[in-house]
């Protein structure tokens, strides 16, 4: 197979490179230099390239796409990533729209989900705001849905618009229901990789008069970088039944709201109270 790459230029391959890693997670600069016919020193000066891109990050003897605490994981391959769970959540969330709400998606793979939802139309009239591009071309010229894009610099990685224009066409508004996610719980708030998605997501929450966040079990007990706000913030959790009892423990020591949402051919209702 490492023929067929051989006489590939660097962006073509780095764009091959990315795409492989994408899918598997991770894999050894050895395993890379090997598929694609190339030398270990040209190997790593590609993975360089994409961790300078941000695409992946790069470990002792490897790279990965999976998050860390101060990584977050390519748009790309956090849509292929832990599907069932946040089908279930998106499934819940939709119990809580209404016709004639506004509401606020950011720009999470897990809100994306309720997007796919509700490109359907079985909710309308509504208005949705969101800063998430992949949400937009989903919901754009959908019957009885007014949708509104939020403006600012499109970050290619995060397939979202963000930047002081963003917040401030935040600020703007003021919407229902803000759905949003992150990158981990822990300790009685939310964290986030990014600073300049940090802004955003707190502008979303000062716009909504009710704030759901919805994650995927593996974000309990993790932490990131940024403390994004207090899980007081939000009026409700989602999260899927591969929650542990511990770390739902720990959202009950911490007076957090929260249900959990059985995932396909599981049966889950769980729920903390405040």
């Amino acid at each position: 197979m490492s023929g067929n790459h051989a006489f590939q230029g660097p962006a073509a391959r780095q764009a091959a490179l990315a795409e492989h890693v994408l899918a598997e997670g991770s894999a050894t600069a050895a395993e890379l230099a090997e598929r694609f016919g190339v030398s270990l020193m040209t190997i790593h000066r590609d993975l360089d390239e994409l961790a300078r891109q941000g695409i992946v990050r790069k470990f002792r003897g490897g790279v990965t796409a999976q998050p860390s605490g101060v990584f977050e994981s390519n748009v790309q391959y956090r849509l292929k990533t832990m599907r069932a769970e946040k089908a279930a959540v998106a499934d819940r969330a939709m119990r809580l729209i209404e016709p004639g709400m506004a509401i606020l998606l950011d720009d999470s793979t897990t809100t994306l989900e309720i997007a796919r939802r509700l490109r359907l139309g079985e909710i309308t009239p509504l208005t949705v705001v969101t800063n998430f591009l992949e949400a937009i071309n989903l919901l754009a010229g959908r019957r009885g849905v007014h949708l509104m894009a939020l403006g600012g610099d499109y970050d290619p990685l995060h397939s979202s618009f963000l930047g002081v224009s963003c917040v401030e066409a935040v600020q703007q508004l003021r919407v229902d229901v803000c759905f949003a996610s992150t990158s981990g719980v822990h300790a009685g708030h939310v964290w986030h990789q990014e600073q300049h998605i940090v802004s955003v997501k707190r502008a979303m929450l000062d716009s909504a008069a009710r704030s759901v966040l919805l994650i995927d079990h593996t974000k309990l007990g993790r932490v990131a970088l940024h403390r994004v706000a207090p899980l007081s913030r939000f009026d409700l959790l989602l999260v899927d039944d591969g929650a542990s009892a511990g770390a739902l423990r720990d959202l009950d020591e911490h007076q957090v709201r929260y249900e959990v949402c059985a995932t396909k051919g599981g049966v889950d209702d769980r729920a903390g109270v405040t």
